[in-house]
């Protein structure tokens, strides 16, 4: 299934998992609205592809004034978004994200996907979060640590806590951790 940033980020939301606030937009004019909406003085604007590698390639920008926002969207809609999973035809961007931008104590990283091979799902976990996590499978694959999830049984407790122990989370952020892991 291929669905952009903000329809995951929609589907999470339902299962209240924190996601940053944030709209899509499909036109300049919108993006500026959106980010108005939101409020705050600084925004990420997103280009939203079926692709990853989108901030490497010029797709991901901060904006610090509605003007930025607008300037940054004018460039991002329409544009030929070239990244290490689309090729070199690259892909047209016809949408935007625009979220609120957050303080980064530090960057993690969560996601979930099919094991092929087991025929399961798999939550998998590392402190090498950002930009560069196909890099950090690629070169040191041990610093990303998995979770099988038995599809009889669904992801447990125990299995949120092992990994967020893994992330080397404390106190109320290693509770809100595993509250995290176990709403996904």
């Amino acid at each position: 299934m291929k669905i952009h940033e903000y329809q995951g980020k929609e589907i999470l939301r339902k299962f209240n998992v924190p996601t940053p606030i944030g709209g899509v937009a499909f036109t300049v004019d919108e993006a500026v609205k959106v980010a108005d909406s939101i409020g705050g003085n600084i925004w990420v604007v997103k280009a939203q592809i079926h692709a990853g590698g989108r901030g490497k390639g010029g797709g991901v920008k901060v904006a610090k004034s509605l003007e930025e926002v607008r300037l940054i969207a004018s460039q991002i809609l329409g544009m030929q978004l070239i990244t290490h999973q689309t090729g070199s035809e690259g892909r047209i961007v016809k949408r935007i994200l625009i979220e609120q931008g957050i303080s980064i104590a530090r960057e993690l990283y969560v996601g979930v996907t099919l094991d092929r091979v087991k025929s399961q799902n798999v939550v998998m976990a590392s402190t090498e979060g950002g930009v560069e996590i196909e890099k950090v499978a690629a070169e040191t694959p041990e610093l990303i640590f998995k979770e099988w999830v038995d599809p009889t049984i669904g992801f447990r407790d125990f299995q949120a806590r092992k990994l967020t122990f893994a992330l080397k989370l404390e106190g109320d952020a290693f509770k809100n951790g595993v509250k995290f892991l176990l709403a996904l």
